[in-house]
């Protein structure tokens, strides 16, 4: 049975996508990177492959954008407009090659079909007997808003096709989009009259394509590259994508100019390094490189996933774009641990599509290490991060006096003097109740993979905390429904589930207590070594540093701050409100036993589907394995999930056998 863990989860993604598909393409307003929509999509995605009882028709996954706009007419398509797949790295790219080999051979050494990928908005173009009958925006894939009139009067868009070879019906895609002069002259008049310029030329496009009068459009001078024939009528005896798009320039249509047919990947990927380098240079916004297998039989033959997304075509990704702007000041923001964390306030720069404001320094040696310093212009990219990074300043603009940055020697928070290990780089406030910890260090309690109390976000915490319902993570338990109705945005019934789930959470085993409570160095894994090794919470408490020594995979660095967070008066205040509230302080013990992976070193990367850490790591315990952190010579299987990173990589470079979460469960005699 599904747990409801997962059901709220898939919720709560699919709430968040589509918030995100709304402000994309309907209201021309992005919200999400395209990193951030891609990871809550692809998690979403992991989750119902792997319970597909959880798959519904509505769900993000089996549609494409967003519902179209009320002030236009509706139109659905006569075939569905799909989505790509993303691939941010050539591996990524020979790996969908290799999930097409095994649905089709012939795909290898078949060829492909490059275009770069233009940042613009994509549009379906209805022809009957060669004249445009209807031009529709994309919409949700399924339902566009017709805009005919607009598009009317993009002169790239043939009215009356040339030739006769066309079938009776069919539907043209293109990609409409603002030329980057045309951009800059547009956003150059608008501020010259007064108004706001447009953030970027894709959604400057998008609103293009949405203007009640067509005068309004034809004055954007907007472009449209075509690159499919979709034939709903009539013979279309075209054999290769290649084929498709001569004969789209043949009837009077644009085509991207950089297309090319490559015989295979290898050649692929080496172009598409040079049309990357050419980025800068292009008259046009452009964001990757779409590949395409040639051949359209074997297009046919992979066919789509869900209805969502062609298996013969995905978007190679283009490296992140990079703004320059001025560094205000350097300020530091105090982590759950007590890790002082330096970041930049910036001069508001358009990036991406995103207005950026800040940017992670991560560290004084990072910051040391880049000079960068306050009044400098500095280059900044967001990398698929949430938060941008700065890449470093430009030195030639910096401004006379420019000093280099002092970091604090006291926390900013509640002036306590800062620590810092020689050994590491980060500096520390050591008190557990300092403010600045407080709000992250509960939010951090109350996550899914500490404690997992449903209910208790932000803004739910910080509501608390305004509140002065609560000073700790101790007091959460002493909440009663008759507080919380009291608050704003508090109902009965929710009010009732958050003390519900707050009480449920007391059963929580020990060694997820101790991660929750945010000791520095103290994560999952260490925190379950820990536990089992003392089996529980009194047992740790008045360990020595020797005691330690036993313990798999436990330092000296992370016993001396395990025994320095229970010697301070605070910390053992807060774990004598835990004790009256009952929490449990106990570790199940687990018996290792022989099995599949008897004598095996295994590590846990990515955000696995279905299974968390905790449970994937009892799981291959329980079958004789041995869970580690670290990739090494001595790992002997890596497990691997979404976002699986830099030990993904190692394993690689190691010719360690990588498997995902179904390989894992299939092994363990879970899965047939």
């Amino acid at each position: 049975m599904t747990s409801k863990v997962l059901r709220d989860e898939v919720a709560s993604l699919r709430g968040q996508i589509a918030r995100a598909n709304r402000a994309y393409y309907e209201l021309d307003a992005p919200e999400l990177s395209d990193a951030e929509w891609d990871r809550l999509f692809h998690r979403l995605q992991a989750i119902e492959t792997a319970h597909p009882e959880l798959m519904t028709p509505d769900s993000p996954t089996q549609r494409v954008g967003g519902a179209p706009a009320t002030h236009l007419p509706k139109h659905p398509h006569l075939r569905p407009m799909l989505s790509l797949a993303n691939a941010f790295s050539d591996d990524e790219l020979r790996a969908w090659e290799e999930r097409n080999a095994r649905l089709a051979a012939a795909v290898v050494g078949g060829g492909y079909n490059l275009e770069v990928k233009i940042d613009g908005t994509a549009v379906c173009l209805t022809y009957r007997a060669g004249r445009l009958l209807i031009g529709a925006t994309r919409g949700n894939g399924a339902i566009g808003e017709d805009v005919t009139a607009n598009l009317r009067t993009i002169d790239d868009i043939p009215l009356q096709l040339d030739g006769n070879d066309w079938p009776a019906l069919m539907e043209v895609r293109g990609e409409v989009y603002f030329p980057a002069e045309a951009f800059r002259k547009l956003n150059a008049r608008r501020e010259r009259d007064g108004d706001e310029p447009f953030a970027n030329p894709r959604n400057a496009a998008a609103g293009g394509l949405r203007q009640l009068d067509p005068a309004t459009t034809r004055s954007r001078r907007l472009r449209c590259f075509a690159f499919q024939v979709v034939p709903i009528e009539g013979a279309f005896a075209i054999a290769t994508h290649s084929d498709m798009l001569a004969t789209l320039q043949r009837w009077g249509f644009q085509i991207e100019p950089h297309h090319a047919r490559v015989a295979n990947l290898d050649t692929a990927i080496a172009r598409i390094a040079k049309l990357e380098a050419m980025l800068p240079s292009l008259p046009f916004g452009a964001d990757g490189v779409v590949v395409k297998v040639d051949r359209r039989d074997l297009q046919e033959e992979l066919g789509t996933i869900s209805d969502r997304e062609p298996r013969w075509a995905i978007a190679r990704k283009f490296a992140p774009e990079v703004a320059i702007t001025r560094l205000l000041a350097i300020r530091v923001n105090v982590g759950r641990t007590g890790a002082l964390a330096p970041f930049a306030d910036l001069e508001p720069v358009e990036l991406g599509g995103v207005t950026i404001s800040s940017a992670t320094l991560h560290n004084d040696e990072i910051v040391a290490q880049k000079d960068v310093r306050v009044g400098d212009m500095v280059e900044v990219v967001r990398a698929g991060e949430v938060i941008p990074k700065i890449l470093g300043p430009v030195l030639k603009d910096r401004p006379k006096g420019a000093v280099p940055w002092v970091p604090p020697d006291r926390c900013p928070a509640c002036d306590t003097p800062a620590v810092r290990d020689p050994e590491e780089v980060m500096r520390y406030c050591p008190n557990p109740v300092c403010p600045g910890r407080l709000l992250e260090s509960i939010i951090h309690f109350a996550s899914r993979d500490a404690m997992d109390i449903r209910g208790l976000g932000e803004e739910r915490v910080r509501q608390l905390l305004d509140a002065k319902l609560i000073a700790n993570v101790a007091d959460l338990y002493a909440l009663t429904i008759e507080q919380l109705v009291a608050l704003d945005r508090f109902a009965e019934q929710s009010a009732t589930q958050l003390v519900a789930a707050i009480a449920m959470s007391r059963s929580q085993p020990f060694s997820t207590l101790l991660y929750g409570l945010g000791i520095r160095h103290v994560g999952k894994t260490v925190g379950l070594a820990l536990a089992r090794h003392f089996k529980s919470l009194d047992g740790l408490r008045v360990a020595t540093i020797e005691d330690f020594a036993g313990a798999r995979g436990i330092g000296p660095t992370i016993a001396a701050a395990v025994t320095g967070w229970f010697q301070d008066p605070r910390s053992a205040a807060l774990i004598e409100g835990l004790r009256e509230h009952g929490l449990n302080f106990s570790e199940p013990q687990v018996e290792i036993g022989d099995g599949p992976f008897t004598g095996k070193t295994i590590v846990l990367t990515g955000t696995l589907p279905t299974l968390s850490r905790t449970e994937a790591t009892f799981r291959i315990e329980r079958a004789g394995g041995t869970v580690t952190s670290g990739v090494s010579k001595k790992t002997s299987l890596v497990v691997a999930g979404a976002e699986a990173g830099s030990k993904l990589d190692r394993a690689r470079q190691l010719k360690i056998e990588v498997i995902d979460e179904g390989e894992l469960l299939r092994r363990l005699g879970l899965q047939p």
